[in-house]
């Protein structure tokens, strides 16, 4: 087990969308369109279900006509396309990896973006994508199933075997006190630089800078 663990949310803190289209936005004016109410709870569907969008469509009873349903598969596909990694987290990832650090993504997102996010940072160690674990930030089991994965127990374990995991994120609900919650030192990312941290190297070299107990 490494003694040091890295974990980072996806967007707005390791890659962001260059082109925004808003399929699933898109898809849900469709469904209002024939009758359907807005839930609540949409978003949070959506991200937890391990489908694509045809797929969330016929889960949400919504059928778009094939022409329509086309034009937001290809708007999701351009949308997909202008995803793109910061600078900041390439250097950051590159030098916790020569540390040693073991490296996770935990990241509330919908199915196909998930493979997006593997082709921009492919060597990470573990991931865990909330369509995959069927729960969302800041559900304690997203968390503990990428900590599974890389063998840590946070809050679990004491002296000197215990890991040290950090996690960053520009969400202070899922991101810093989510993590928190489960015995994982969360902090917060705010690149407008209202907060301690304001890019990954700065996360990178405060945690390397935490000795090892």
């Amino acid at each position: 087990m490494n003694s040091r663990a890295a974990i980072f949310d996806a967007f707005g803190t390791v890659v962001r969308i260059g082109h925004r289209t808003n399929p699933y936005r898109q898809l849900l004016r469709e469904g209002i369109k024939q009758g359907r109410r807005p839930h609540p709870g949409d978003a949070h569907l959506i991200m937890t279900l391990n489908l694509d969008l045809q797929g969330v469509a016929k889960h949400l009873g919504i059928h778009p006509s094939q022409s329509r349903m086309d034009e937001i598969e290809t708007d999701l596909q351009a949308e997909l396309d202008s995803i793109e990694a910061y600078p900041d987290a390439i250097k950051a990832i590159a030098m916790l990896q020569e540390r040693g650090v073991a490296l996770g993504i935990c990241s509330n997102l919908a199915k196909p973006y998930g493979a997006a996010v593997k082709r921009l940072f492919p060597s990470m160690d573990a991931y865990a994508f909330s369509y995959e674990v069927g729960a969302a930030k800041p559900d304690p089991r997203i968390y503990k199933a990428l900590l599974e994965i890389i063998g840590a127990r946070p809050g679990q374990s004491a002296g000197a075997t215990a890991p040290v995991v950090w996690m960053v994120g520009d969400s202070t609900r899922c991101d810093r006190d989510g993590a928190r919650a489960v015995g994982i030192e969360g902090h917060y990312l705010d690149r407008s630089g209202a907060s301690a941290i304001q890019n990954l190297e700065q996360f990178s070299d405060l945690m390397l800078e935490r000795p090892l107990l």
